[in-house]
């Protein structure tokens, strides 16, 4: 029992010991960091003001180690995300705001269900911001090693933000991984997509005009293709070969006109398909769910469904949008 209770308190005394080195080369790190920012152009005054407070956040850590999308079954992540409570807050949420969401749709070109479908899934309709002090959470991701790079330069781009006056710095709170506003947009993002649509000289990104005008932007712009499919899903035969089928978010490959594709599955024909169009077969679960089937769950794509993947690399995130999507339809 001795033992026990001698090995506990060495194990807090070493954790309190780990906690004071990590909070130490983090504030090592933030000195070097807002040299770098300054020396970028950014004035030391918009430097110095925002980064002040800026804190190692280890729960951040823990979020970026454990996201949902790579445990759970694709049946489960889309239910939870395409239900009727959705379609009903959705529905709502465009009766009180019909007449600019309308408007958004006719000016970009880009349906408002699928706009409704992404502010769904990113912040339940603008329920779930996060409250994390974005700041802290980039700071903490590019002062960690895992993917250092990408995060300084995310950070360096919403300090550029706030220094133009674009971005105010109070309202910087989100997502734990810097992700911001009713369509969950990470500063690049806002950098190159983002309107000010209302033209009061900001862009608020926790408001309607402004953000949806911006994700209609975003999505127009890289090429997403109104009243267009994203997916089917398909029951595949065994005796496709293992090259066609894509089970990886990063890299959609080997596709091929989708007549091709007919030998391989059962359902073909009672699909809407247009045989000239290029579409791949993606399996989702495969590389996730341990002992999962490796034909079922299975779905043919489109280029829509590619777009969306830009949006977030994801498969079982670009199914449940475009799941939803096409739920809001006969429903608004």
């Amino acid at each position: 029992m001795l033992k026990i209770i001698i090995f506990i308190l060495l194990l807090n005394i070493f954790s309190i010991f780990n906690v004071h080195a990590v909070k130490n080369d983090f504030n090592t790190w933030l000195l070097e960091f807002k040299e770098k920012a300054v020396s970028s152009g950014i004035s030391k005054k918009v430097v110095e003001d925002v980064m002040s407070d800026a804190k190692f956040l280890p729960k951040v850590i823990e979020y970026d180690r454990y996201q949902p999308e790579f445990y759970e079954d694709t049946f489960t992540y889309i239910k939870k995300r395409s239900s009727r409570k959705k379609i009903l807050e959705g529905k709502r949420l465009y009766k009180e705001e019909k007449k600019i969401i309308d408007q958004i749709e006719k000016e970009f070109d880009v349906e408002k269900e699928l706009l409704l479908a992404l502010m769904g899934i990113e912040t339940n309709f603008g329920k779930y911001l996060g409250k994390m002090d974005i700041i802290s959470s980039l700071a903490t991701l590019s002062f960690d090693k895992r993917r250092s790079e990408f995060f300084t330069k995310e950070l360096i781009i919403l300090l550029n933000l706030v220094d133009k006056g674009i971005v105010k710095k109070e309202i910087l709170y989100g997502s734990w991984a810097g992700a911001f506003g009713n369509f969950q947009f990470m500063p690049r993002t806002i950098m190159d997509f983002a309107i000010d649509y209302n033209n009061n000289s900001i862009i608020e990104l926790k408001k309607t005009e402004d953000s949806f005008a911006s994700a209609a932007n975003y999505l127009k712009r890289i090429g997403w293709k109104k009243n267009q499919p994203c997916f089917f899903k398909i029951d595949l035969k065994n005796n496709i070969p293992k090259k066609y089928l894509n089970s990886s978010a990063k890299n959609i490959s080997n596709k091929k006109k989708v007549n091709f594709f007919k030998k391989y599955i059962d359902n073909f024909d009672k699909l809407n398909l247009k045989n000239n169009s290029l579409s791949a077969i993606i399996i989702p679960d495969k590389d996730i769910i341990p002992g999962a089937n490796t034909y079922a769950p299975a779905y043919i794509v489109f280029d829509n469904y590619e777009r969306i993947l830009t949006w977030n690399r994801s498969l079982r995130f670009a199914l449940a949008v475009c799941t939803l999507k096409e739920n809001f339809k006969n429903e608004i």
